[in-house]
C-alpha cells in the first residue's frame, strides 16, 4: 500500500502544475521535488484544472518521451526554467 502524498501549499500546487505543463520536465523530477508520482500528478491536474484544460494536457503528455526520464535519450540536454537556475 502506498503512502499518501504530502500536503502541498498553494504555491507548491502552482509549481507542480507549471512543471507538469513543461515539455522537458520529467515526472521523476516532480516526484523527487514534491513526492508526487505520475498518478498523483495526474490526480492533482484533474482536480485543479478545468476539464478541457486537463484533457488538453493529457493528450499532450500521452507518450511524450521527455516526460519520462527512462524514455529520454542518453545525453539529451536537461531543461531548467530560468527562475530555477543557480548562480
Amino acid at each position: 500500500m502506498s503512502t499518501p502524498p504530502p500536503p502541498l501549499s498553494a504555491a507548491d500546487v502552482s509549481r507542480v502544475i507549471e512543471m507538469a505543463w513543461e515539455d522537458r520536465t520529467p515526472f521523476e523530477a516532480i516526484e523527487q521535488q514534491f513526492g508526487l508520482n505520475e498518478a498523483a500528478v495526474v490526480a492533482l491536474m484533474r482536480r485543479e484544472l478545468k476539464l478541457r484544460s486537463f484533457k488538453m494536457w493529457r493528450e499532450r503528455m500521452a507518450g511524450r518521451a521527455t516526460k519520462h526520464a527512462s524514455m529520454r535519450q542518453p545525453g539529451a540536454p536537461r531543461h531548467r526554467a530560468s527562475h530555477t537556475r543557480q548562480a
